[in-house]
């Protein structure tokens, strides 16, 4: 299986809202503030108002849920989520969670991000399948597509 950069989206994340414990773990819920994404193919900004639903389950693995729209800097609006899984040694983990920087190689960070758009220039991006890697930091992630050959 071969794989092409598709993007990288940076995405602008403010203090979350901390539900706290729920019946499978902890749950926090972060509003996206804005953001950007760059790619061979397509470049603009991550509108606000997304969201990431963050689950923290008690085998210490944090399942991901990121919806965000994407504005290309020709208009187009491009719909965007995202499941995904995020672990590492308990020492990383708590260095993320103090937003210290992190090399992404130290923790597993990995999404599949899926598109939706009716702009007639981005309609590849409804049939694509992408997989990314993530880099968190202290503004918010960074995520790094690949479109799946």
């Amino acid at each position: 299986m071969t794989s092409r950069p598709l993007m990288r989206v940076e995405v602008v994340v403010p203090p979350p809202q901390k539900l706290g414990a729920v019946p499978h773990g902890t749950r926090v819920i972060a509003a996206i503030a804005g953001g950007t994404f760059e790619g061979p193919r397509l470049r603009g900004k991550v509108l606000p108002g997304g969201g990431d639903w963050t689950l923290l389950r008690p085998d210490g693995v944090l399942e991901l849920d990121l919806r965000i729209t994407l504005e290309t800097d020709d208009g187009a609006l491009i719909g965007m989520s995202s499941l995904g899984l995020r672990h590492g040694p308990a020492e990383v983990l708590a260095a993320l969670s103090r937003g210290e920087p992190v090399d992404p190689s130290e923790y597993y960070f990995r999404t599949a991000p899926r598109f939706e758009t009716s702009a007639p220039q981005y309609a590849f991006l409804n049939r694509v399948m992408a997989i990314a890697s993530g880099d968190r930091r202290a503004g918010g992630p960074i995520y790094s597509i690949e479109e799946i050959l």
